[in-house]
């Protein structure tokens, strides 16, 4: 029988505590949220592999150091509302309650968000899983303190800087010229102001394409 929890002390102490993660939250959450509850059932034994986890078409599952590092540039506080886009099965949302934070879970597809709401039921029943589109984000639950997007963007979507309360946090991978960089984000005067943090990748989110540009 697979020892789950030894699996988690081990991609902590080798994959989240080398890579520059200090905050206690992050490394107390991700010791004991089950990341093999919150994948399909024939990828369980890969759940604690260094490397994105596929859920289906162009969907993943972030690596747990990209993800942990994500956490960490967005410094999320207790109490803070949260709004986890791409959610999949729910790992990160669960992960983010477990910090304390106040975690809106948004999936489009349904038979995931099912998933995810069963997981989360059982292990975060305090996360709201809602079902629609990731671009639109989720508008009755808004605004957000933080935003985590789990997959990489070509632009942010208006909906989603909308709903971003003045001097919020949004955390994204960036898929550019076939390469990948993770972004922090701080709304100022409206707008969302993205700075460099680390390099990653992952599949383009459906909504988050850059428009395509014609040239004559």
């Amino acid at each position: 029988m697979t020892d789950f929890a030894a699996r988690r002390r081990i991609m902590v102490d080798s994959q989240i505590r080398p890579s520059d993660v200090t905050r206690y939250p992050i490394i107390e959450a991700m010791l004991h949220v089950p990341r093999e509850a919150f994948v399909p059932p024939d990828r369980r034994e890969a759940a604690y592999l260094g490397e994105n986890l596929r859920l289906g078409p162009g969907r993943v599952m972030l690596e747990p150091r990209t993800f942990a590092k994500l956490l960490e540039a967005l410094a999320i506080e207790p109490g803070e509302r949260v709004l986890h886009v791409g959610t999949g099965l729910g790992y990160g949302a669960a992960v983010m309650a477990r910090m304390g934070a106040r975690v809106t879970a948004l999936e489009d597809e349904p038979e995931r968000a099912a998933a995810a709401r069963r997981a989360l039921g059982l292990h975060a029943p305090g996360v709201a899983v809602v079902t629609g589109s990731l671009a639109e984000g989720a508008p009755t639950a808004a605004p957000f303190d933080a935003i985590l997007i789990e997959g990489a963007i070509q632009t942010l979507p208006a909906a989603l800087e909308a709903q971003l309360v003045e001097d919020g946090r949004i955390a994204a991978l960036f898929a550019e010229n076939g390469l990948g960089v993770a972004r922090i984000g701080r709304k100022e005067a409206g707008h969302v102001h993205w700075r460099d943090i680390f390099n990653a990748g992952a599949p383009v989110l459906p909504g988050f394409e850059a428009p395509r540009v014609f040239v004559f």
